[in-house]
C-alpha cells in the first residue's frame, strides 16, 4: 500500500493583522500561510467584525477566501455590535484547512476572576481519507497557574475522541514547563526531534512559546520556524505522516487510553 501523503500543518498567532512595524496588512498573514504550502493552519488572535484595529474585517473569511480554503472559528471573546443592527464583535482563534472539515466547536476554557476567556477549538477534518481531529488554542499570557489549569482542561478534552489529533497555538509557555509537560504526557511536541535551532517563535524575547503536538500515531518528518513581517510572532510549519486507519490511542508512555 503507498504511504500517505505528507500533511504539512502551520500554527500562528497573527496579532490580528499587524506586525512588528505596527501595520495592519492581513495580505501579509496570507502570503505567508501560502507560501509555506500550509494544509491545515490555526490561527491564533483573530477578529472577526471587533473593532477599528482591524477595521472590523473578519480576518477569518477573509484569509480563508484568499487562499480558497475552508475555515472555521472560535470566538473566545463576544460582544455585541457596535451600533443596532450591526454585526457582534468576536475575537479568538481559527483553522483553516484544505481539506473537508466534518464538524467543530468550541469550548472555552478554565477562566480566573479578571482574565480573558481562552478556548480549545475543534475540528474534525478528513485528511486523505483520515478523520483528525485538529485542535487549536492560545492559553493565558500573564498567569502560569492559570495556564496549567487550561492544559489540563485541553488534555481532557483532545483524549475524549479516537483517532489522529494536531494541536496548535500559542501556549504562552516555554519547552519544560508544567504546562507543556501536561500536555506532553499524551502528545508529542513536534519540533522536539526534527526542529533545527532553538525554534524561537516570539522574537521580542526570544521564546518558543508556539507549538504544533501530535499524538503519538502520527510521525513528524520536519519543523520549521519562518521568518516575516506579517506578526509579531513566527508562525511554524511541521510535515508529518498520518496513520492510515484510526485506531484506539495509546499515550506517550504506552497505556491503553479508554475513549
Amino acid at each position: 500500500m503507498p504511504e500517505q501523503p505528507p500533511l504539512r500543518v502551520a500554527t500562528f498567532n497573527i496579532h490580528h493583522g499587524r506586525g512588528p512595524d505596527d501595520r495592519l496588512d492581513l495580505r501579509r498573514v496570507a502570503d505567508v500561510i501560502r507560501a509555506g504550502r500550509a494544509g491545515i493552519a490555526g490561527l491564533q488572535e483573530v477578529d472577526r467584525h471587533c473593532s477599528r484595529r482591524s477595521e472590523f474585517v473578519d480576518q477569518a473569511a477573509w484569509v480563508a477566501a484568499e487562499l480558497g480554503m475552508d475555515v472555521v472559528f472560535g470566538a473566545n471573546l463576544d460582544l455585541g455590535p457596535p451600533a443596532p443592527g450591526g454585526r457582534r464583535r468576536q475575537y479568538g482563534t481559527a483553522i483553516l484547512s484544505r481539506f473537508p472539515i466534518r464538524d467543530s466547536g468550541n469550548t472555552f476554557l478554565p477562566r480566573f476572576p479578571g482574565s480573558e476567556q481562552r478556548g480549545l477549538l475543534r475540528a474534525t477534518i478528513v485528511v486523505h481519507g483520515v478523520p483528525v481531529q485538529v485542535c487549536n488554542t492560545h492559553l493565558q499570557d500573564d498567569d502560569a497557574a492559570e495556564r496549567l489549569e487550561q492544559a489540563r482542561a485541553v488534555r481532557a478534552l483532545i483524549t475524549e475522541r479516537p483517532g489522529p489529533v494536531i494541536l496548535t497555538g500559542d501556549f504562552n509557555a516555554l519547552p519544560g514547563a508544567p504546562e507543556i509537560r501536561v500536555l506532553t504526557r499524551s502528545l508529542r511536541d513536534a519540533w522536539a526531534q526534527p526542529g533545527a535551532g532553538p525554534g524561537h517563535t516570539f522574537p521580542a524575547t526570544g521564546s518558543r512559546i508556539d507549538y504544533v503536538f501530535t499524538s503519538p500515531d502520527v510521525e513528524v518528518r520536519s519543523a520549521t520556524v519562518v521568518p516575516c513581517d506579517a506578526s509579531d510572532h513566527l508562525p511554524v510549519f511541521v510535515d508529518m505522516l498520518l496513520p492510515e486507519r484510526v485506531t484506539p490511542r495509546v499515550d506517550v508512555a504506552g497505556h491503553f487510553r479508554h475513549e
